[in-house]
């Protein structure tokens, strides 16, 4: 036990000497390099206005993913890489068809207009679409509550976001079951069709789509899944309570037809001291459709685009290979992420450390790691770099879906986390466009990224047994 305690207090005051050492003032020096050739020359910008305004939104097996995929991959071979390629992947191709149209009826020739977006990977309604009454559930496990009442009714979930989280993304992750799962859960109870809050804290008329998944069941009990605005949801959940009765309408025309081929786009530059180890950082370049994928994640393919075109601008040759991963698909099934990863492990390459930016193109305030207690003490020790730029959040625990299939060993795992307040405005929803994001905050997460993979490839990643000390 007290070699334990030894080692560990080893490891930190050991670590914790970085900001006295020599090579501090030349890290420090050397970020702000990063920082100001990405303030002033920065790139990201213009490639997500292309991104954005000349292809649009990417969903997997379309056109424009398609498109864009020939495009990031033709903006890399501009950079000089080492290595540029295309890593085939097969996708699910999920089309939404013609606009989706519903509204409530409380009486004869007494209707309401309301606004709805199909979920990713539903059904669509009978071509004359689906009229019945509704129950409401404040979740999945509130159905059994109702069990008696749902055959032939729709199934509406309505619990909302929790506002008192200040963690947007826990509170997302408070109601996102209802989203994913609610159709299968609802169907089993023999309901019709179910409709969702969309998940924001914004209450607004725009409606907000997400993938969803059946599950096990057979294609004759699937059943259609719509997202109804959250301005909507208010006024369906306040007239239910006046008429319990009321129908509502829904037409869906989304199909589903199988798996096509799409890509994930790499490139990389070599490592100049250790080649073998390998350092990610990306984002997916796969979005939904109702809007253009600025946010979601455009934001994040640019400014992982941006480390390597940094690394560039200011001569920076780094001892690792360090590779930018844009993965296809990770909306609607991680395809791209899980084969990016099967790849590596059938290769035996050796990760080191993986970042993904996919929560925004916001003001960055920080990282989240997946990491062990030495190789976050190592991480914490360079906080006082970052300081002057108002990166303050390093926490242990998190990091990304895409790089997540890449946990293995000693591998740390990392996510950009930039302010989330505003993100779920925007997230799945006709509202994440490119006017929702501001230049200065996009290229000051393009620049935290880099100065963080810039300080892992000067030291590496450090690994101290804790355990195995703790048993000797």
């Amino acid at each position: 036990m007290k070699k334990y305690i030894f080692t560990a207090f080893s490891v930190l005051f050991s670590l914790s000497l970085f900001a006295q050492a020599p090579e501090a003032k030349e890290d420090s020096l050397k970020i702000r390099e990063i920082y100001d050739a990405a303030l002033v020359k920065g790139q990201a910008y213009k490639w997500l206005d292309h991104l954005s305004n000349n292809i649009g939104g990417r969903l997997s097996g379309s056109l424009n993913a398609e498109r864009a995929v020939e495009y990031t991959k033709a903006e890399l071979e501009e950079l000089g890489l080492d290595k540029v390629w295309l890593q085939p992947v097969m996708v699910p191709k999920w089309t939404r068809g013609a606009r989706e149209h519903a509204y409530i009826q409380t009486g004869p020739g007494m209707t309401t207009e309301v606004n709805i977006t199909a979920l990713g990977g539903s059904v669509a309604t009978n071509p004359a679409g689906l009229k019945a009454q509704v129950i409401e559930v404040q979740g999945i496990e509130d159905l059994e509550n109702y069990k008696d009442e749902i055959k032939g009714k729709i199934v509406f979930y309505n619990r909302p976001m929790k506002p008192e989280l200040i963690q947007t993304f826990e509170a997302y992750g408070g109601c996102v079951d209802q989203r994913y799962s609610g159709a299968e859960a609802a169907a089993k109870y023999g309901a019709a069709g179910v409709i969702v809050r969309s998940l924001s804290h914004k209450i607004d008329k725009y409606p907000h789509t997400g993938s969803m998944s059946y599950g096990d069941l057979p294609d004759s009990k699937r059943i259609p899944a719509a997202a109804i605005s959250t301005k909507d949801a208010e006024y369906l959940s306040g007239i239910l309570k006046l008429k319990k009765d009321l129908e509502f309408y829904y037409k869906l025309s989304s199909e589903n037809h199988g798996e096509v081929q799409s890509y994930n786009v790499i490139g990389e530059i070599t490592g100049s001291e250790f080649p073998e180890e390998i350092m990610v950082v990306g984002g997916h370049l796969d979005s939904w459709d109702l809007g253009d994928g600025s946010h979601d994640d455009g934001a994040g393919v640019v400014q992982s685009m941006e480390v390597l075109r940094l690394f560039k601008e200011t001569g920076y040759q780094p001892k690792r290979t360090i590779r930018v991963v844009l993965f296809m698909n990770e909306e609607n099934g991680l395809r791209g992420g899980n084969k990016y990863a099967d790849v590596a492990h059938s290769k035996n390459e050796n990760h080191i450390f993986a970042l993904e930016s996919d929560a925004g193109g916001f003001t960055p305030r920080g990282f989240s790691f997946d990491a062990d207690d030495a190789q976050f003490a190592q991480i914490e020790s360079w906080k006082p770099l970052f300081k002057p730029y108002l990166i303050h959040y390093f926490e242990q625990g998190g990091s990304g879906a895409d790089i997540g299939p890449l946990k293995k060993g000693d591998v740390v795992l990392a996510g950009l986390r930039p302010d989330s307040q505003r993100y779920f405005d925007h997230h799945h929803a006709a509202t994440d466009t490119f006017e929702h994001v501001n230049k200065r905050e996009l290229e000051l997460g393009a620049a935290t990224m880099t100065s963080l993979i810039y300080l892992v490839d000067k030291y590496g990643m450090k690994h101290i047994d804790l355990e195995k000390d703790r048993k000797l």
